[in-house]
């Protein structure tokens, strides 16, 4: 199977282009055969290209790479994962949506490292799995990726999530959220961080490590890199911004938990409304925990590009 890329190095007309890209989505569509319920929801034309342009248009490994996805997904379930559930989890806002986008419009997850409040690997692994569903859920339309800030502000080893964590989770982004990462941008990471970074770099695939920026404060370049990427009203002080940062976890909650009832919507589930307080089980509304099957007890390590 030649690479799309290799083919088309001498096409001078985007809509060449255009044209190859979209007979090679239908050339993996065929490969995969009848699809149908979740599969066949998950799989849209856009998901087909984020998983060739991740397997560089090869069609053949872009089918494996998908095929191994929908095995994860039900198996894992990540469209079951319900905030009641993981609520716990996000209780310091450690990390949250944001309710602002970056210049593209693109969903803005901030991570705060220094908050960590937990040590269970798996949770703090479902817990991100779920905020990744839920970006996506949020994406404006016509928009495939998201963007993460992540603040080091408070951060230590001691605090930091483990090493088998992280390692899990570069994993799942890697191999079963393929191109949905823009960018990663570690604002005032401490010299600390660096023996850590090392650790999880080797997990990395290098066009995924590209996307890693390290921005710092009283730095003229790194001001302006982040006047091109968001607008400083809306960005927060803590990245360079001049907007404040505030995270309530009840308020937070609810809004999961009307998100909650989206995702249900959205792929077909049946579910009455989940009491919801404080975070937890309560008196506000959202839906009702669908039975989840367990996660997979392990994950193997695969270098894809997220």
């Amino acid at each position: 199977m030649f690479l799309l890329r290799r083919s088309t190095q001498t096409q001078s007309h985007p809509e060449d282009l255009n044209l190859e890209k979209d007979a090679k989505v239908s050339e993996l569509r065929a490969a995969l055969g009848p699809l149908s319920g979740r599969c066949l929801k998950y799989c849209n034309d856009a998901c087909l290209r984020r998983y060739l342009e991740a397997r560089n248009w090869n069609v053949d490994k872009a089918k494996k790479m998908l095929e191994e996805t929908l095995k994860w997904r039900a198996t894992y379930k990540p469209e079951e994962i319900r905030w009641h559930e993981i609520a716990h989890e996000g209780e310091t806002g450690k990390a949250f949506r944001s309710n602002f986008h970056d210049m593209l419009g693109r969903t803005v997850l901030i991570m705060r490292p220094g908050m960590q409040n937990t040590n269970s690997p798996e949770d703090n692994v479902r817990h991100i799995v779920y905020l990744l569903e839920n970006s996506v859920l949020n994406l404006p339309e016509g928009q495939e990726q998201m963007s993460w800030l992540i603040d080091f502000t408070g951060f230590s080893l001691s605090t930091n999530i483990s090493i088998k964590a992280a390692r899990d989770i570069i994993n799942i982004l890697q191999s079963h959220y393929p191109e949905r990462l823009a960018m990663a941008l570690l604002y005032n990471p401490p010299k600390i961080f660096q023996a850590f970074y090392k650790a999880v770099k080797y997990f990395l695939d290098p066009k995924t490590a590209q996307k890693v920026s390290f921005v710092y404060p009283n730095s003229k370049s790194s001001d302006n890199f982040m006047k091109t990427l968001f607008d400083l009203e809306n960005l927060p002080c803590e990245f360079g911004g001049k907007a404040t940062l505030k995270y309530d976890h009840e308020e937070f909650s609810r809004m999961m938990a009307e998100d909650d009832v989206k995702t249900a919507k959205l792929w077909g589930f049946d579910e009455r409304p989940y009491p919801i307080m404080n975070g937890h089980s309560g008196a506000a509304v959202t839906q009702e925990p669908m039975p989840i099957s367990p996660p997979a007890s392990r994950v193997n390590i695969s270098s894809t590009s997220i």
